[in-house]
């Protein structure tokens, strides 16, 4: 019966052994995850976020189905989960393309394009723009052929001057006839700042009547400007 035993003993011990194995190799797979999460976190907090295009606001520049990348250390660094500014890196230059908290609704983010900052007078008459009296070079800009609106009716077409206040941006849509941007609902805040737009990494047009067109594969790595 000893003998028995003793043959039995490596047998009986071999499962505990397999089983710490197994659960050695799951904590490890669960630490990777934890890790990736961290490191995730921190990346979309402090550096890179990714967005995609729902309107057709920035069109031409940008189109519904784009999705880019956008640069959170461009200006302003913020506490996560919050809009404390605890350093500020840069300002936005005229002609950024802007990611930022929609004013109106801060659950939603927004982009446009910087077109005035601070101390600067804006003022769109018959759909041209005007900084500080002077006409703007507007390269980004579509505009339909319809008749310019009367400022009375909207501020669309026409607006009347406004001065930046200290720490914000005016801002506007590169489809100027489409677009809910600061001629409607003012100013961007620093606080309100995310970052700036500056690559394309995907973009794809669902409602394209060719399911092989259904990826823009040459806009695929462009930089957004």
């Amino acid at each position: 019966m000893g003998k028995k035993n003793k043959k039995n003993t490596p047998a009986a011990d071999s499962k505990p052994a397999e089983f710490q194995k197994a659960k050695s190799k799951t904590r490890e797979y669960i630490e990777s995850l934890i890790i990736a999460a961290i490191i995730a976190f921190f990346v979309r907090s402090f550096f890179v976020q990714a967005f995609k295009i729902p309107s057709s606001s920035m069109e031409p520049t940008l189109l519904i189905g784009d999705h880019l990348l956008v640069n959170r250390l461009s200006y302003v660094v913020k506490v996560p989960f919050t809009d404390i500014v605890i350093f500020e890196f840069d300002k936005p230059d005229r002609g950024d393309v802007i990611v930022f908290r929609y004013p109106v609704d801060r659950s939603k983010d927004f982009i446009k394009r910087v077109i005035a900052k601070e101390g600067d007078t804006v003022e769109v008459k018959d759909k041209i723009i005007y900084v500080n009296g002077k006409k703007i070079e507007d390269p980004w800009g579509y505009r339909s052929h319809e008749p310019p609106i009367p400022g009375f009716l909207s501020p669309k077409d026409n607006l009347q001057p406004l001065e930046v206040p200290k720490d914000s941006y005016f801002v506007m849509g590169d489809n100027r006839d489409r677009s809910l941007d600061s001629r409607f609902w003012g100013f961007v805040k620093k606080e309100d700042l995310v970052g700036k737009a500056f690559i394309l990494y995907f973009s794809w047009d669902r409602n394209s009547d060719n399911p092989l067109h259904y990826v823009r594969w040459l806009r695929i790595g462009r930089t957004i400007r």
